[in-house]
């Protein structure tokens, strides 16, 4: 592990890396049994769309609100109750014997998402130093990378072979995971807010308070258009390269190529934004991608270079999302669940919105037109970054010495 690591946090951080894959591999359970419960249950592709959506608000868009009653009243706890309601719920959901009950088990799974990200995003901030902030939320994010690209086939594998039941076995790890949680003491570490403690830190005392913090306003507009850009190349790639001509085992590996890209980038993202600053690391992330992402889009025919130029459009897009959490952590202090809320629930639906403009456009002026006029939203989220204030590193070290 990095230098900075205390070797009493290795553990913990290794735990909340493990505990974002089971979340986010939970996560991704939808896409999977969507076909399954449309035809047992008679869904229309109206009431399919509508669970989707309801999945995506309550486990994406509630995050910040979530992360705001973390932070007020320091539920750390509520680690060893996350993922195994979000486990237990989504696996029940492919049972469900009528529509009611589908939308009750999918949408408490999306809350126990809801609550997990914000809170173990938190307390990842607390058991390290600030020197390692990058870093360690580096592993968070990659652990949810990986989780959510893998559970599609491990689903659609037990759903082929064993039948619909068998995903109550899935239920297991996100028991096991709780038991390691408090065993690591994980729901014992002190979240609440600097502000609250006895001794304030000038940090937390000078910070403006969330709701009048203009750089946090633009670091969410900045991560909803780095966003934008990620999801719409995510879910208009594949048509892409199917009205090309190409098959779908191409588009498929395209996907891959893709996802696994943005996993490597996950990884480096926040190891850089450590040794660069933050500002530094997302700004120069995005001015990369930019002219990457074109060159891919001039030419999507599958080749060596293609696929390398994606693999790293992919890295690059998702390089600075563990950059930016730390940054949302560090501009509001007393609110550091809810500032990760905002940066891994809220901004990212917001960027799902930003594709469906993308689509639109799609419609009137053709799909490849559409993506390259789409980087544009990358073009306009590094201008705005420069605007963006840094906390100095040691003012964020006395942040996280006060903290811990």
């Amino acid at each position: 592990m990095e230098k900075g690591f205390r070797k009493s946090t290795v553990f913990q951080v290794s735990l909340l890396g493990t505990g974002h894959f089971f979340s986010d591999f939970y996560a991704n359970f939808l896409p999977a049994l969507l076909p399954v419960v449309m035809i047992k249950l008679g869904l229309s592709l109206t009431l399919s769309g509508m669970l989707v959506m309801a999945y995506s608000v309550l486990s994406s868009v509630l995050q910040p609100v979530s992360g705001y009653i973390i932070d007020k009243y320091g539920y750390s706890w509520l680690i060893l109750v996350t993922t195994p309601v979000s486990a237990i719920f989504i696996c029940l959901a492919g049972l469900a014997d009528s529509k009611l009950v589908l939308f009750l088990l999918v949408g408490l799974a999306g809350l126990g998402s809801s609550i997990f990200h914000p809170l173990a995003a938190s307390l990842m901030g607390k058991v390290v130093t600030a020197e390692t902030k990058g870093t360690a939320m580096s592993v968070f994010v990659f652990g949810g990378n990986a989780g959510f690209a893998i559970a599609p086939a491990v689903i659609m594998y037990c759903l082929t072979v064993w039948g619909t039941a068998s995903l109550l076995w899935l239920i297991i790890p996100g028991i096991i995971f709780t038991a390691a949680s408090y065993f690591a003491g994980l729901h014992k570490v002190d979240i609440s807010p600097a502000v609250r403690r006895e001794q304030k830190t000038a940090a937390a005392v000078a910070a403006a308070p969330w709701y009048k913090s203009r750089d946090l306003l633009l670091l969410n507009v900045v991560t909803a258009l780095r966003s934008w850009m990620q999801v719409a190349l995510l879910t208009f790639l594949p048509l892409l390269l199917v009205r090309a001509g190409q098959p779908s085992a191409v588009a498929a590996t395209m996907v891959t190529v893709l996802l696994l890209g943005a996993a490597g980038g996950s990884l480096v993202g926040g190891w850089v934004g450590d040794r660069i600053g933050r500002k530094a690391g997302v700004i120069g992330s995005m001015a990369l991608c930019l002219p990457v992402t074109y060159l891919f889009l001039i030419d999507i025919s599958p080749s060596p270079m293609s696929y390398l130029l994606l693999a790293v459009s992919g890295a690059l897009l998702q390089s600075t999302a563990p950059t930016s959490v730390v940054w949302a952590q560090e501009l509001i202090p007393g609110n550091a669940a809810m500032a990760s809320g905002m940066m891994l629930g809220l901004a990212f639906g917001l960027g799902g919105v930003g594709a469906a403009i993308t689509g639109a456009l799609g419609d009137r002026i053709g799909l490849e037109a559409a993506l390259m006029w789409s980087l544009l939203s990358l073009a306009a989220a590094a201008v705005l970054a420069v605007a963006i204030s840094e906390p100095g590193r040691k003012q964020a070290e006395r942040v996280a010495e006060q903290s811990s």
